[in-house]
């Protein structure tokens, strides 16, 4: 049954992977055998965890790649490089994200776009670059990072709220056209998770004890809580699982 889990061999790559949610996600990748690739948009942040990263795994597991996940052209680049220097692409994790808060009346169309491109465009591109490699191969998973802002708004994110909501249909859209190829698309939806980007947030009393309140677990999720479902979606224990989004939430959508 384990061997249905096991990721030795394969390549993954998981973008804005230097730190937080990503971060984990690749040790998970790794710890179940996968060869990883991380990657950032900041050289020296990216190259300090595959430092960390390296010395905990054995040569050659652990390699890392800097590019602009919201540019075509570099998302071409960087998938090329992986194929080139590292091997063929089995795993896709896009996890680039940026949050921005402002009411929608104060919100500056430059910043919607930010948002919506760094959120929901940069999946489409580097998904995009996996895919021309993965089709003619036959085989390939694509896991992309969604939120519980999937389903439900909150006042302030709506370009958040509109890129996530999104990225659950653009998980269709590619089940839609490659699913027939041979590849798995899937989403995690991942509720509250207390990292140190939102240790501001367990700190704020009032939020903490509505996030407790809010949800039927009555807990922060961790990244440990994410590592399991993505191990699975990467694996071959999850072949006939597509265009699915799994909501990793401690019951916070399901409730009212």
């Amino acid at each position: 049954m384990t061997s249905l889990f096991d990721l030795t061999g394969r390549v993954a790559l998981v973008t804005g992977s230097s730190r937080g949610i990503g971060n984990a996600l690749a040790r998970a990748l790794a710890d179940a055998g996968a060869t990883v690739v991380l990657n950032g948009v900041n050289p020296e942040r990216l190259k300090a965890a595959e430092a960390v990263m390296a010395a905990e795994y054995a040569p050659g597991r652990v390699h890392s790649v800097a590019f602009d996940v919201t540019d075509d052209a570099a998302a071409a680049a960087g998938v090329a490089w992986v194929e080139e220097h590292v091997g063929p692409l089995e795993v896709l994790v896009n996890n680039a994200g940026i949050q921005h808060r402002v009411p929608m009346l104060e919100l500056d169309v430059k910043d919607w776009e930010r948002v919506i491109s760094t959120d929901l465009t940069s999946a489409f591109l580097v998904g995009r670059e996996a895919a021309r490699h993965m089709i003619p191969r036959g085989h390939g998973k694509i896991i992309n990072i969604c939120s519980v802002q999937t389903d439900l708004a909150r006042p302030t994110i709506a370009p958040y709220v509109a890129a996530k909501g999104g990225l659950r249909n653009l998980t269709r859209a590619m089940t839609a056209e490659w699913a027939g190829s041979g590849l798995q698309i899937n989403g995690i939806a991942p509720g509250y998770i207390h990292t140190e980007m939102t240790q501001n947030l367990v700190d704020d009393e009032q939020f903490n004890a509505w996030i407790l309140g809010r949800t039927p677990a009555a807990r922060w999720g961790t990244v440990q809580d994410l590592a399991g479902p993505a191990v699975w979606l990467a694996s071959s224990g999850s072949d006939f699982v597509n265009g699915q989004t799994i909501f990793i939430d401690g019951g916070m959508t399901v409730v009212v």
